[in-house]
């Protein structure tokens, strides 16, 4: 049946029919004073999603050009940088890094296991010099949830450090306070937690960031963030914007805001336990431990079972799709993304078609419907 495929990856994620119906409007001048009033109301209830007084810049972008962005307009070439990586999206931010003549340090741990918190707190203890460090928060490509909070309290501890966050995939999917914990730097992109489509990054910075902006010197025009807070403070936009875009993401924060953050925080804490509630009742191996699963994404490394046999049922029988593993991972891993618009009836769909699909390639590791008992369980208790 055309037009029913269900998206189960980590971005791009499901988009809500009013945020379609919204983005199917005429576009407007992005000069008019109805799209200022827009971008009014969309930068207040960013504030609001960031839990920030501080300001939160709005690119058109995915969410690596956001960290970007993140990154190039505070340091400048030659300035020592932590650098946490232990995935994909860690790896890319070494890359970035390096790409800009910054003296990078590399905080590693291998793929599925969190970063070492006493290993930034060692580095910066030991290097008054160290000017950033740079961690993402969900590894989308593992499952993996690193401890930002700990991590923080050894940037702020060390004094001059700024820590710059991705949070691609746990803003709007886990509590993420940024004024609580002092966070100077946060990136994230529209395509996960904010249920719109790819194309907008978004930037919250401290007034710390904004000191060490001065200061820095790494080219950049289009990035320029000091462009974007004088233009925000006017309700406009440096350069054109991505209009239809923005009446999506007004609509998508309003639903939000509706829904309240307590309640979209525990929303996705009950879809992460009932996946891998589920994962283990079917005896799939989960790639990240329980200690540190993401919110937003459950990584499953199957035993006796191909990986990527099973996404192509899935895809082909029930037209859902999963992610598949990443770099070294890939074709061994799958991805069962739970982030943004997505409910409990869609836990259970994903859950259900897995154990029909696991069947029809010859797995018999589990009992028929332990899998979605297990996931229903979860979503019962809470």
């Amino acid at each position: 049946m055309d037009d029913k495929q269900m998206l189960m990856i980590p971005g791009p994620t499901p988009v809500p029919e009013k945020v379609l119906l919204a983005m199917a409007k005429h576009p407007i001048g992005h000069r008019s004073s109805e799209f200022s009033q827009i971008i009014e109301t969309v930068n207040h209830h960013l504030k609001w999603l960031f839990q920030t007084q501080h300001d939160v810049l709005t690119v058109a972008a995915s969410g690596t050009g956001a960290v970007e962005a993140g990154i190039i307009n505070f340091l400048s070439p030659g300035d020592k940088v932590l650098v946490g990586s232990n995935g994909k999206f860690g790896d890319r931010w070494v890359q970035i890094a390096k790409a800009f003549g910054l003296d990078v340090q590399v905080i590693a741990a291998d793929w599925g296991q969190p970063l070492d918190t006493e290993a930034f707190r060692t580095a910066l203890e030991s290097n008054p010099q160290i000017k950033a460090a740079i961690v993402t928060h969900s590894e989308t490509s593992t499952g993996v949830l690193n401890d930002i909070e700990t991590i923080n309290r050894h940037v702020k501890a060390h004094g001059q450090a700024l820590i710059i966050v991705d949070a691609v995939t746990s803003l709007g999917a886990y509590n993420l306070p940024v004024d609580e914990l002092g966070l100077d730097v946060v990136a994230t992109g529209s395509q996960k937690g904010f249920m719109i489509p790819p194309g907008l990054g978004f930037i919250a910075v401290s007034p710390k960031a904004w000191e060490a902006y001065e200061q820095a010197t790494i080219p950049k025009f289009y990035f320029d963030l000091g462009k974007y807070r004088k233009t925000a403070a006017k309700n406009s936009t440096p350069f054109t914007p991505p209009v239809n875009l923005y009446f999506g993401l007004h609509t998508a924060l309003e639903m939000m805001k509706a829904e309240g953050l307590e309640a979209i925080f525990a929303r996705h804490e009950r879809h992460k336990q009932a996946t891998r509630a589920a994962a283990k009742a079917l005896n799939l191996p989960l790639f990240a431990g329980d200690d540190c699963a993401s919110p937003a994404v459950t990584s499953i490394l199957p035993d006796g079972v191909d990986a990527e046999q099973i996404r192509a049922v899935m895809k082909k029988r029930f037209d859902i799709a999963l992610a598949g593993g990443q770099d070294h991972l890939k074709g061994k891993l799958f991805r069962i993304g739970h982030l943004g618009f997505v409910c409990d009836r869609d836990i259970l769909a994903a859950v259900s078609a897995l154990e029909a699909t696991l069947q029809e390639l010859g797995y018999e590791r589990f009992s028929p419907g332990s899998g979605l008992a297990a996931a229903h369980r979860v979503l019962l208790s809470r």
